[in-house]
């Protein structure tokens, strides 16, 4: 490898928008203000693109289209007019908010806010590629006391400064959530939070090659400061820095770049039932049945079961997507209907290949569907997992960049899964690791090696499964869940933190990793509760894990274990009634879950928060990575260690927090300890946090959502405190129209009063109460202040409570 990099840059156009620089070996260089504090910077080594789309940075309706975007199509960013200076070796460019200096020369560029404030700047020789080839890299010197968070989904802690991450997507069964690298998702993005300036800014490299984070691992005497580097192996370097300038306002920019999370049905916010085994069991379709049964005799509610891709098998045990084996699922019809008639939907595992054992394999290969090989017309064909026979289980993977191959699946969907009463699809197996790197896709015209196409074969498997339940259904939101993923996949599925190792190590080190995802746009993210892998969990690992579960937004029970066993609410007699307590909590709280996830589909905001997040200026909480926030209002402190029955907690500052449970406040700014007894885990409201509350019901819809208690928790100190409960039904594109209410709760305090404001209720949907119940927490004795028209109510556990009128 040859590594060179720009020199001699001069400036050659000066556009409306962006600003041209060639390099004296005819390098482009490229800067274009998208918007004030969104600023796209391009290096085009061979002095035109090398891939001219991209699949990830949205238009104006907010996706893309399968066969992609043209890169300079810019037409619906704001496009502000901006100032340029230029100097003796430089050029000043300037927005509203940025002050952008690009030394000419190697071409290094310093940002600083308007008002001066330097926050990054590029080292010497920032711009490297290979002279022999097609690698690219980018380099930033790091700051003092800087943070970096996101990267879509990462082993370790949730800051990963002095780290080496690997971009790209692969199997990782049973992987060490603590330090295996790399994982499921290919996400070249992140935050950065710079403490000493308190300010936050993301960086977002739109590159599918594989790559590598520098967060400070390496030292190179040559470069001389501290340094950052991002590296792909190939295409150009194309790159967007957003200002934030908090974490939440980055979330926010990113998202708008790369597409909101898609708004997923309000039953998929239930428990959502999952085992290998039941589909690999002879008798699969009594084995399924009885799970719906085992869920009525324990009273557990549940919303959907998946299907594992057992119900796939041929004789010799191999895997043939979209093909039932008769035998052991003898009615698919009759059994999706049997899970209806309890209110369970049903999703069905699909993988993106077909096995040349398959019956239609030929028919997908004449058509041209499927990737080929590097030197021939005919089918790449690799090596699968499949359950049967390894020297049986070649196959070649689905070329969704090919119209043949993208509308066979399409139609597949439809017709194998969706027509006999399956609701969801659930793309497994998807991170694409195609062995040849040459390996040819079609590229819908424009043909594409896999080394530069792997993440997008995935991004659009997942634009395939989502517009196929769409079409055969169109008011009705699709619900698609996918293992892997790349920046645009939340725009049409949930995610999860794929094939995790059953330990209490594993319980602690998900949750980094659930909320650096949540950060990176992937807002609806799970782990399989009791892990996937391994022995069984005992009681104790299986009850906390559980009770953490159900605030993860994705709140599934996985396993494959392999001791034969089955990971099930009802495992552990002894445990069953801590995990259905927590589990009906968790239905308790979908009032509250829904309105985040509406949030969030409007505004890319995380459910579950790091600390850092709302708390930034405080040291303890940019560290912080095992305790969440759940929204705004709920402070989650999970049990992680077996035995304990007392736990410390870190309480952010700025206010007061009170224990959900016994109604004690504790001052923030301070670490408590708190007990945690084995019926739940340390929870604490923030002052003037706001928690709605609805109906345990077997599942969402099972009976009328009539009951809504709000718990509020007013400011010991005096304050004030709100939440918007946003209410629709549920499951329709209905809120697109204007079919959705939202209803404003408010409390105001003062040392010796608590007032509570008329709920304020704005929209066209038909609220399915009259009343909401406000709450206090247990020993507040302040006199209670309500609107005219309200109710006070006796409690028997002696805390105050009042109907509010909602409406008419």
């Amino acid at each position: 490898m040859k590594r060179i990099w720009p020199r001699d840059v001069r400036l050659v156009e000066l556009g409306a928008h962006t600003l041209v620089f060639e390099g004296q070996q005819g390098e482009c260089l490229r800067i274009t203000v998208l918007d004030h504090g969104l600023i796209r910077v391009q290096h085009w080594p061979d002095g035109t693109p090398r891939q001219d789309r991209t699949w990830t940075v949205v238009g104006a309706d907010g996706d893309v289209p399968r066969e992609g975007r043209l890169r300079e199509d810019v037409s619906h960013f704001p496009l502000p007019p901006f100032e340029v200076r230029k100097g003796a070796g430089a050029l000043h460019l300037r927005t509203d908010l940025l002050d952008l200096t690009v030394s000419l020369g190697d071409f290094r560029l310093t940002w600083a806010e308007v008002q001066g404030r330097i926050f990054a700047a590029d080292t010497a020789r920032a711009y490297v590629y290979d002279a022999r080839g097609t690698m690219v890299s980018h380099a930033l010197a790091r700051r003092a006391d800087e943070h970096y968070y996101g990267f879509g989904e990462v082993a370790g802690p949730l800051d990963k400064a002095g780290m080496r991450l690997r971009l790209e997507a692969v199997d990782a069964y049973g992987y060490d959530a603590a330090t295996t690298d790399p994982l499921y998702k290919h996400w070249p993005f992140y935050i950065t939070y710079a403490a000493d300036l308190d300010l936050a800014y993301g960086l977002f490299y739109d590159n599918f090659a594989p790559g590598v984070f520098d967060l400070g691992k390496e030292v190179d005497a040559l470069r001389g400061a501290a340094y950052r580097t991002y590296e792909a192996q190939s295409g150009d370097l194309d790159y967007t820095l957003i200002y934030g300038p908090t974490i939440e306002a980055v979330c926010e920019k990113f998202t708008a770049l790369t597409g909101r999370p898609t708004l997923p049905p309000r039953w998929s916010l239930g428990y959502l039932g999952s085992t290998m085994s039941y589909t690999e069991a002879p008798d699969a379709q009594a084995r399924l049945g009885e799970f719906v049964d085992l869920c009525a005799q324990h009273d557990i509610p549940c919303d959907l079961f998946h299907l594992s891709s057992g119900y796939t098998t041929d004789a010799l045990g191999r895997r043939n997507v979209f093909t039932w084996n008769r035998d052991r699922i003898p009615d698919p019809p009759g059994m999706a209907a049997r899970f209806h008639a309890a209110g369970i939907h049903l999703a069905a595992n699909i993988k993106p290949w077909l096995l040349k054992s398959h019956p239609r394999y030929d028919e997908v290969a004449a058509a041209g569907g499927f990737v080929k090989a590097a030197d021939a017309d005919a089918p790449e064909v690799s090596l699968f997992w499949s359950g049967g026979l390894y020297e049986s289980a070649q196959g070649s993977y689905f070329d969704f960049t090919s119209a043949a191959g993208y509308a066979w699946w399409q139609a597949r969907v439809k017709d194998a899964l969706l027509d006999v009463g399956i609701d969801a699809a659930w793309n497994d197996n998807n991170e694409f690791q195609l062995p040849d790197d040459d390996a040819r896709c079609a590229g819908f015209g424009d043909p594409l090696r896999a080394q530069d196409a792997r993440p997008l074969l995935t991004l659009l498997m997942g634009h395939a499964s989502y517009n196929a339940i769409r079409e055969h259904a169109p008011d009705r939101r699709p619900l698609l869940l996918t293992r892997s993923g790349c920046p645009g996949i939340q725009r049409y599925a949930q995610t999860w933190t794929g094939d995790n190792r059953t330990s209490w190590a594993t319980l602690r080190h998900n949750l980094p990793m659930g909320l650096g995802a949540g950060l990176s746009g992937l807002v609806n993210t799970g782990h399989d509760v009791g892990g996937f892998a391994g022995p069984k969990p005992d009681a104790e690992l299986f009850a906390r894990w559980v009770q953490c579960g159900i605030f993860y937004p994705r709140f599934t029970i996985h396993s494959w274990n392999e001791d034969g066993t089955v990971n099930e609410p009802w495992m552990h007699p002894d445990a069953l009634p801590l995990v259905r307590e927590a589990m009906r909590f968790r239905y308790r709280l979908i009032p509250y879950l829904y309105s985040l996830f509406f949030e969030a589909a409007q505004t890319g905001h995380p459910i579950m928060r790091p600390l850092v997040y709302a708390f930034p200026q405080d040291a303890r909480c940019r560290t912080e990575s095992f305790d969440f926030l759940l929204g705004p209002s709920l402070l989650v402190a999970p049990v992680m260690e077996p035995g304990a029955r007392t736990r410390r907690v870190n309480l952010p500052p700025g206010q007061a927090w009170c224990d959900f449970y016994s109604g004690a406040w504790h001052a923030g700014g301070q670490e408590v300890e708190v007990e945690t007894p084995p019926e739940h885990i340390p929870l604490f409201v923030r002052a003037g946090g706001i928690v709605p509350l609805g109906k345990v019901m077997k599942h969402v819809g099972a009976e009328q959502d009539d009951l809504r208690e709000a718990l509020i928790f007013p400011a010991p100190e005096g304050g004030h405190g709100e939440f918007t409960l946003v209410e629709d039904d549920g499951i329709s594109f209905g809120y697109q129209r204007g079919e959705v209410t939202r209803v404003t709760l408010a409390v105001d305090s003062a040392p010796d009063a608590i007032t509570l404001a008329a709920p304020v209720v704005e929209g066209g949907y038909a609220l399915p109460y009259r009343a909401i119940v406000v709450v206090l927490p247990p020993g507040e004795r302040r006199p209670l202040h309500a609107p005219p028209g309200s109710l006070r109510l006796p409690g028997a556990d002696g805390r105050q409570r009042v109907k509010l009128r909602v409406g008419g």
